[in-house]
């Protein structure tokens, strides 16, 4: 799902930066260009509404445990979506003023201050999409970051998964070499104390035969 959902994010970006720049464009164009202007930025308006539909789709197919990250910059996209909406009517009820200004023969200080507005918001604008990129470029890292570091656990939960079950079988071994020496302590013990037994019997059977010898003579 997370290359599905990154490829409509990277579409998106580069769609959004595309009506960035046309909206900014729009005040210096033409009156015929900027009508032919204004009819592609609400084609592409659509097609990123559109993206942001099959992307809120791919979002709820998410686990719930990783979700709130995607929702985040799902809300992120919107209020980029809700932004560029916003100034693109500004920049039509502009393009409708001047277009009027123009009918009525009025090329005086309004249309200047209008046109020095549109250029400031196109600045706002650009300023906007540039943070909002190097958002998007933190979040990628952070995930990669992430990604990363869950790697490395799974990594060292396995290690430490098997040093658990090689101590458990080194404390098999010793168990069992602890009773093998039990076994052979016991054997010896039991085989001194026979030694001990048959050298006291010896000793007594002598000393009984050297007695009965003496009688004897």
């Amino acid at each position: 799902m997370s290359s599905d959902f990154e490829g409509y994010e990277q579409d998106f970006a580069v769609l959004t930066a595309e009506i960035t720049s046309k909206i900014g464009r729009v005040p210096r164009l033409p009156p015929d260009e900027k009508k032919q202007m204004v009819a592609n930025v609400e084609k592409q308006l659509e097609e990123a509404k559109e993206l942001l539909e099959q992307m809120d789709l791919e979002v709820r197919e998410v686990p719930p445990q990783s979700r709130g990250m995607y929702s985040n910059r799902m809300r992120s996209y919107k209020q980029e979506m809700g932004k560029l909406e916003t100034e693109f009517k500004r920049s039509r009820i502009a393009y409708s003023d001047e277009v009027r200004n123009e009918l009525l023969g009025d090329d005086g200080n309004s249309s200047e201050n209008q046109r020095a507005h549109l250029l400031d918001n196109t600045e706002r604008l650009e300023r906007s999409s540039r943070r909002l990129e190097a958002g998007y470029q933190i979040a990628v890292e952070t995930e990669q970051i992430g990604q990363e570091m869950l790697e490395n656990l799974s990594h060292d939960r396995e290690k430490i998964k098997r040093a658990r079950e090689r101590l458990r079988e080194t404390d098999a071994n010793l168990g069992k070499s602890s009773r093998v020496l039990t076994g052979m302590l016991r054997r010896i013990i039991q085989n001194r104390i026979l030694v001990v037994i048959l050298a006291i019997t010896l000793v007594v059977t002598i000393l009984m035969a050297i007695i009965f010898s003496v009688r004897r003579h």
